[in-house]
């Protein structure tokens, strides 16, 4: 019975732990509480794993550094425990400069107060509030932040630019047909608007007094049997059949049958969609009349207008790609060509045009598209992400990771943005840890620093004698 209100009485109050153990000494039970350091190691959770080197680099998780050695847990209870082995007397040999608000307000005393929720003001001790322009966190106010650094490295920056353009018919690929003479349509082929011809297909039959003269005059002169000239006078008569256009094909059959056709076969100079058909059957052309207007799109303008502020990123050769508005999904491949000497003054706009391979004729001109120009630099430079910049609109500035805890205000001067990272063309050195997230909040304890520190350097002077308010001279 004496044993069974022992085990109650040591359950009710909590002295059943772990690595108690119980013996039997002369007919009676008796405990020995011990708790295994090992034991209660294990049951505490770590905040973080820091580098093993020393490095500035942390881990939510267990993981390995580059050379295999496991990362070291950081618990909350290691700085506690740093400074409960200190002396007692540590402390207290160190000069208080000046008492703060518990709740971290812009409020220091120079003497101890409370605060009006009862709260007693933490002092601040020399050494403490050391002005050497860094913040010091601890590791759990680290972990709770989710602070995080990376290392500054050279990258290849790609700035995006982008651009709306329009597709167009490269010049060099248009041929119209007109009559160099007065003529008359004697008959059309099956030919429209929209039509795809190839080259030598036959578009018309032409009759033109001015080309039958010219044609009989040197079947004439190759037909003749004088001697004397025939060849110097042959080719001038050749020479004026091809200054009526006449086509070559035709001029080498007359050449084989020596017969002067009456109407002329007009055929379609290249591959291409006729853009235009003026002809008409039985109608007169005059000289300079334009027929037909046919274009080849095998190969295609994109005429995109690329805003000023862009201006110094482009250049011709540039790879682009291009994405029609009709054909989602797909992207045409081209590089630039031409970038015109002209800024539009309304829309501050630069014209740029790219020349496009169409194989299969999908491109059409003003079809919309939208150009991705790539405008990788294959030199790497010195970049750091975007979100590790404080930019306060007059300066730009990061924090430098010191080690221990410990961050530094630095301003940079910056380059190029893209790709979500920034050049660094002054203030950083390869490989120095810059803080990427949650900068912002240590930014903020940097601030709260120097105004806890201006109320301090106030505090002692407020106190002094011709300082107290209502002082009468």
């Amino acid at each position: 019975m004496n044993t069974l209100r022992l085990l109650t009485a040591l359950a009710l109050t909590g002295s059943l732990v772990l690595g108690a153990t119980w013996s039997m000494n002369d007919g009676r039970w008796s405990v020995h509480a011990e708790v295994a350091s090992a034991t209660a190691a294990a049951d505490r959770a770590p905040l973080y794993y820091r580098d093993p080197s020393g490095a500035p680099l942390w881990s939510a998780v267990p993981k390995k550094d580059d050379r295999g050695r496991d990362y070291l847990p950081v618990y909350d209870d290691d700085q506690t425990r740093a400074a409960a082995t200190k002396p007692p007397q540590a402390a207290s040999s160190r000069k208080i400069l000046y008492y703060r608000n518990p709740m971290g307000l812009p409020d220091t005393s120079p003497v101890p107060k409370k605060d009006p929720m009862g709260m007693s003001y933490v002092p601040v001790y020399e050494g403490d509030d050391v002005d050497d322009g860094t913040v010091k966190l601890s590791p759990g106010k680290i972990q709770r932040s989710g602070v995080r650094s990376e290392p500054v490295a050279r990258r290849s920056i790609r700035v995006p630019v982008k651009a709306p353009g329009t597709i167009q018919l490269d010049e060099r690929r248009v041929s119209v047909i007109a009559m160099r003479a007065e003529s008359f349509v004697q008959k059309i082929a099956d030919v429209t608007t929209g039509t795809r011809v190839k080259a030598g297909q036959p578009l018309m039959e032409i009759y033109s007094s001015a080309v039958a003269s010219a044609a009989a005059e040197y079947l004439a002169t190759i037909t003749s049997k004088t001697v004397g000239g025939v060849e110097v006078y042959g080719r001038g008569s050749r020479q004026r059949l091809v200054n009526l256009d006449v086509p070559e094909r035709v001029i080498a059959e007359m050449e084989r049958t020596h017969v002067a056709p009456v109407t002329i076969h007009w055929s379609a100079p290249r591959d291409g969609i006729v853009l235009e058909r003026n002809a008409i059957e039985g109608m007169r052309a005059n000289p300079g009349d334009v027929l037909f207007r046919i274009a080849d799109i095998s190969l295609v303008w994109a005429l995109v207008d690329v805003a000023e502020r862009d201006l110094g990123n482009i250049a011709v050769g540039q790879s682009v790609a291009v994405r029609a508005r009709s054909f989602p999904g797909r992207t045409f491949t081209g590089k630039i060509a031409v970038i015109y000497p002209q800024v539009n003054r309304d829309t501050r706009t630069v014209r740029v045009r790219i020349e496009l391979a169409n194989p299969d004729a999908v491109l059409l001109p003003d079809m919309y598209v939208d150009a991705d120009v790539d405008t990788a630099d294959g030199a790497p430079v010195l970049a750091i992400q975007d979100s590790a910049v404080l930019d306060t609109g007059t300066r730009q500035a990061v924090l430098v990771d010191k080690g221990d805890g410990r961050f530094e205000p630095r301003e940079v001067k910056l380059g190029r943005r893209g790709g979500g990272y920034i050049e660094v063309r002054d203030g950083l050195a390869d490989g120095e840890a810059v803080v990427t997230s949650a900068n912002f909040l240590i930014d903020a304890e940097s601030n709260l620093k120097a105004a806890l520190k201006g109320f301090a350097d106030a505090a002692p002077q407020a106190s002094e004698p011709g300082h107290a308010m209502g002082e009468h001279k």
